[in-house]
């Protein structure tokens, strides 16, 4: 006979162990949309030990709705080879490629979790731990703050309003791909007042341009604060450019780049 407490017994032990083992990471990813799973995924691939957090009950971001709820997303030729590694179909139409974006969040979820990265989804980022670095030059002693973990909370928590404190988690980067939001640069600027942009603020996306969008995002990806970096985006967001819509070649090659940049600091250390 199946009994409904050993059920329970099965579920809440195994999820507490996953919790548990996980508390210190080597990369915290905050949002389970095209450029976090990207992130996520070669980061794991290169032997890192990567959680990721999503707010919502499903990952995928708006790649589930392609466009105006067309399920079709477009790429170039950068995104089109990212999801060529995750078996995604797509269909070439002069220089641009269309992939279904079931298809497309599917098989990248699948992907990274075969990597090795966790996905925790219903956990909100609420804060961020940021402690000080003291660094010794020409013997003057300089401490700089930098981000060094989250602060979470079960999305439920705060969609009722209730006074529960939340739990954290450790790591040596945070990555901040959140999307139009930009929520974790956002809690950056609440709690130390500045980011590595002209206004030291996030400045927000302008209106749509889709080819400038694309060109603009490689070079908005990168560290914004010492220990956070921006993907997707979060990253034209953060440094005021425009919004691209169903285009999605350029957050997957986002999310790629910022995997690359953590790993080269990585090795500085």
């Amino acid at each position: 006979m199946i009994e409904e407490t050993k059920i329970t017994e099965l579920i809440v032990r195994n999820a507490v162990d996953d919790f548990l083992e996980n508390l210190e990471v080597d990369v915290v990813v905050a949002g389970g949309g095209p450029a976090g799973l990207t992130t996520a995924r070669y980061l794991a691939k290169a032997g890192k030990k990567v959680v990721l957090f999503e707010r919502k009950l499903s990952i995928g971001g708006g790649m589930w709705g392609g466009g105006m709820m067309f399920p079709r997303v477009v790429l170039q030729k950068g995104g089109r080879e990212i999801l060529d590694e995750c078996n995604v179909r797509c269909k070439k139409f002069d220089d641009l490629w269309i992939a279904d974006s079931i298809e497309c969040v599917t098989k990248m979820a699948a992907k990274a979790i075969d990597e090795g990265v966790k996905i925790f989804n219903l956990i909100s980022i609420e804060d961020v731990l940021i402690r000080g670095v003291q660094n010794n030059k020409n013997n003057k002693e300089d401490i700089k703050t930098r981000i060094c973990g989250v602060v979470i909370n079960w999305t439920a928590v705060q969609m009722a309003n209730l006074h529960v404190d939340p739990l954290s988690v450790k790591s040596n980067f945070v990555v901040d791909a959140t999307g139009h939001e930009a929520s974790i640069c956002h809690l950056v600027v609440k709690k130390v007042g500045k980011l590595n942009t002209k206004t030291g603020d996030v400045i927000g996306e302008r209106s749509m341009w889709a080819e400038k969008a694309e060109s603009d995002i490689m070079d908005n990806t990168k560290e914004v604060y010492p220990g956070l970096f921006v993907s997707g985006m979060a990253a034209n967001a953060v440094y005021g450019s425009e919004r691209m819509g169903a285009i999605f070649g350029g957050m997957l090659m986002s999310g790629k780049k910022v995997s690359e940049l953590i790993l080269e600091k990585e090795k500085e250390k």
